[in-house]
């Protein structure tokens, strides 16, 4: 019997206005998982009404209470593990290596955030007027609207709204239509659960059909002083449009076109072992996954054949056994659009190195392809999917450029035996975040996470989170009265 959800709105479980509901299906069997509450700006409004209403006691928690309660749920959060992984299994053909790293990394960051609320926060000012002391204040901004993506479940849904919780705001969520459990529903009952008070989170789904209406209200709604958003560039130009136009302050942290460089300097071996992972750990969907693979052509053919040859051999399909590598897709529409992309490719002249064919249901093969012609739809597309392309440079003056040589600039890797040699080519890629003898998939709550260009703007993680959903006032105090000219 399928699972069903209401939406979250001031502590209760409530039904949408219209009684409405909407279906949550499983890529890996196909069947309807769960339902849930389909919500319409009616509900959006009656969710902004209760965390305006639960901002101001919140904001004025004591920090250490806030803190006590973050590290809670931390432990709250890990104690269902098991849960969790049957959940991301279920709901979006999540492998259990990956559904475990998920909640690990995701119960760190509300570490992290527990760690953040007591931190120093603001700065005492040299004033330009005698006897005057200047203080340069944080402070919460009021209600944030919160977007999460379904691609990395557990991990977005608490990052959406950790440090946002953490500075003493409150949250309207709006989960994946793709996994309304796992990257809302979830979190939210954890941190229910360890204490949080009612109205401080609510939780907003919704049908598909309804995601631009529900999303539009809830950025619009003048009480919304923030909002955040998590998944493709495509639709986060559209949040910040809309967050433009209202004059509110977005983070957004969008897709990638991520490559991974390996040097003339580097390990064969260990460079074959960090491209596997980096590309293909949650079956490619993620921001972060190497999408091409750049390779000095000193030791491209050695590189290729051990490559394909392990790429080949990773195991595919259930994704509740322990040894699969490559799971479903999100859905089979999601495994369609990549084979489109690769069949774009391959029709117009890039070779299969391993791989390619049509997908089973919501499994596509893993991939590599090379000679991938510059008006390819995958040339410049982000694959999001078990894809990744092997291209060659002579220099690293022509790696650099084609690492450049798109509109994101999320991440990159860099292999090499030679650390200085590394640094130099990492100063000059145009990302928010590098990772020198490692692949491009990296993640810690405690470091600045986000992009540049077209994969967005700011960043989460640690003090530069909570930076992110504060308001920063400049106060002063006399402590001599002040003499005017009139």
């Amino acid at each position: 019997m399928a699972i069903h959800r209401e939406l979250l709105i001031g502590g209760k479980d409530v039904p949408a206005r219209s009684g409405r509901r909407a279906r949550d299906v499983s890529p890996a069997t196909g069947e309807v998982y769960a339902t849930v509450a389909a919500a319409g700006p009616e509900d959006v409004t009656a969710a902004v009404d209760a965390a305006a209403a639960a901002f101001e006691e919140w904001a004025a928690l004591s920090p250490f209470a806030r803190r006590a309660l973050f590290l809670r749920a931390a432990d709250l959060l890990e104690e269902r593990a098991e849960q969790a992984i049957a959940l991301m299994a279920a709901e979006v053909g999540g492998t259990r290596p990956w559904a475990g790293f998920n909640v690990m990394l995701a119960a760190n960051m509300l570490r992290e955030a527990a760690a953040a609320i007591t931190a120093p926060r603001g700065e005492v000012l040299t004033a330009q007027q005698e006897g005057v002391l200047g203080l340069a204040v944080r402070e919460p901004v009021g209600v944030v609207a919160a977007f999460s993506p379904w691609n990395a479940p557990i991990i977005l849904g608490v990052r959406s709204v950790a440090a946002a919780l953490a500075a003493g705001n409150t949250v309207v969520m709006k989960p994946s239509e793709d996994a309304p459990l796992a990257c809302g529903l979830f979190v939210a009952d954890v941190l229910r659960d360890a204490g949080l008070p009612d109205g401080v989170l609510n939780v907003v789904t919704n049908d598909p059909a309804d995601a631009a209406e529900v999303a539009e209200a809830l950025i619009a709604d003048p009480r919304v002083r923030a909002v955040n958003f998590t998944g493709s560039t495509e639709v986060g130009r559209i949040i910040g449009v809309h967050a433009a136009r209202h004059l509110k302050p977005a983070l957004l942290e969008l897709g990638g076109k991520n490559a991974i460089i390996v040097l003339d300097d580097a390990d064969v071996d260990y460079a074959v072992d960090a491209a596997t992972f980096g590309v293909f750990m949650n079956a490619g969907q993620i921001c972060m996954s190497g999408d091409r693979i750049l390779v000095h052509e000193s030791l491209a053919e050695e590189f290729t054949r051990r490559f394909a040859a392990k790429v080949a051999a990773l195991p595919s399909g259930d994704p509740t056994e322990p040894t699969t590598v490559i799971g479903p897709l999100v859905s089979p529409a999601a495994a369609r659009r990549v084979a489109a992309l690769v069949k774009d490719a391959v029709d117009r002249g890039a070779t299969v190195v391993t791989g390619g064919g049509g997908p089973a249901g919501a499994v596509h093969p893993a991939t590599v392809l090379a000679d991938v012609p510059p008006e390819a739809d995958l040339y410049r597309g982000e694959a999001f999917g078990p894809v990744c392309v092997v291209d060659t440079f002579a220099t690293d003056d022509e790696a650099v450029a084609k690492a450049n040589d798109t509109e994101h600039g999320l991440t990159a890797g860099i292999i090499t035996e030679n650390g200085t040699h590394g640094l130099r080519v990492a100063r000059r890629l145009k990302t928010g975040i590098v990772h020198v003898n490692d692949q491009s998939v990296g993640d810690e709550p405690q470091a600045p996470f986000g992009g540049f260009k077209a994969s967005g703007y700011g960043r989460f993680g640690g003090r530069w989170g909570l930076e992110a959903f504060s308001n920063t006032r400049w106060l002063t105090l006399a402590t001599q009265r002040a003499h005017y000219p009139f």
